[in-house]
């Protein structure tokens, strides 16, 4: 399955707007990471828009550990050379929400002593007990960011205010939008417009959305998580399904192109910090996270990268026009709606069958 980190591989296109722009520079990826038992050196596996060299020097002139960094572009990935014995040398990793429950169930985290940790208090209370990892016992929120529909304001006039509007504008949009390659966050999206769960395990459920999505599909360009971001920079395209935190690059370098949340919800996502089993430099590790959960850390994260922090003290020290960013920090009207994405176990195939008859036909 497509996973919601596949667009990753493109942020090297997007690199100079959103790090250097702001003067900071991504750090040196590291191919092959020894495994080391040194206390002043640390390993993160991680993605690629979440350091940079600013950010690993400042801890490491706090701290006196060398820190270096390894990049994935999915979650799939990362847990494949996990289970494959490729992740000793990691002390620190960054997964999604979804898949901090599955490596929890695979018994490959290390359950955090929260009372090594300074700071957890600061975090939104949103993001201190969360449903994927109640009471944070495996991982700590480091970003977070929700789906929705990005569209080019000069052709589309109205804003879409639904999913519904994909169906209602059909015609006028005919080829010239495109949905996510991802098939819990597109069928998901299309239960929620029904009125049912993104994680719903109704078959019957599943197929009235994948009915939507095969009299929509004549009018998309292509199911893609990815390309659309230069597409909709040309004027090729005049509406995308996007993560958020795409979207908040786009808009920036076209301000034209404006980003919503459809009305009837959407899926909210977290990206987080955990610590593995085999982590060869614990001690670090609950340094890293101290170092992530200091307020002004928090805030310069947010600003120099483009993303939201949910630390609630960091939060407070953004300025103005970035804490009213409503495609970061969405009001809680809308975020009441939304959903998170949680592993549905074997009623997944579902799920897929359907997605192979919509994308193969």
């Amino acid at each position: 399955m497509t996973t919601r980190r596949k667009f990753i591989q493109s942020i090297a296109a997007f690199s100079s707007l959103s790090l250097t722009g702001c003067g900071w520079r991504l750090a040196d990826v590291r191919a092959n990471a020894k495994t080391s038992g040194q206390r002043d050196q640390l390993y993160l596996y991680t993605w690629t828009q979440y350091t940079d060299s600013q950010l690993l020097k400042t801890f490491s002139a706090q701290t006196g550990m060398k820190v270096l960094a390894d990049f994935y572009d999915s979650n799939d990935v990362m847990l494949a050379k996990l289970q494959a014995g490729g992740g000793g040398a990691y002390s620190i990793i960054y997964p999604s929400d979804y898949m901090v429950q599955k490596m929890v169930d695979k018994k490959l985290l290390t359950e955090i002593d929260h009372q090594r940790l300074i700071g957890l208090e600061n975090l939104f209370p949103r993001f201190q007990n969360p449903s994927y990892d109640q009471n944070n016992r495996y991982s700590i929120p480091f970003n977070w960011g929700t789906t929705g529909l990005v569209y080019n304001s000069e052709i589309i006039k109205d804003p879409p205010e639904d999913w519904e509007y994909l169906w209602q504008n059909q015609d006028k949009l005919q080829k010239r939008m495109t949905l996510l390659n991802d098939v819990r966050e597109v069928m998901g999206a299309v239960l929620r417009m029904l009125g049912y769960s993104y994680n719903s395990k109704d078959e019957s459920q599943i197929k009235a959305a994948y009915e939507k999505l095969k009299a929509l599909k004549p009018a998309i360009t292509a199911f893609d998580t990815e390309a659309w971001q230069n597409q909709i920079l040309a004027g090729d395209l005049a509406l995308a399904m996007c993560y958020s935190a795409d979207a908040l690059r786009v808009t920036k370098e076209n301000p034209k192109l404006k980003y919503v949340i459809p009305r009837s919800g959407s899926s909210l996502w977290t990206d987080t910090i955990v610590i593995p089993k085999v982590a060869p430099n614990p001690d670090g590790a609950y340094a890293w996270i101290n170092f992530i959960l200091q307020p002004e850390v928090a805030a310069q994260m947010s600003q120099h990268l483009n993303i939201s922090t949910p630390n609630s003290s960091g939060f407070e020290q953004l300025p103005v026009k970035q804490q009213q960013n409503t495609t970061l920090f969405p009001p809680e009207s809308i975020l009441e709606k939304c959903e998170r994405i949680t592993p549905l176990g074997d009623f997944e195939e579902v799920y897929e069958r359907y997605w192979t008859q919509l994308t193969s036909s």
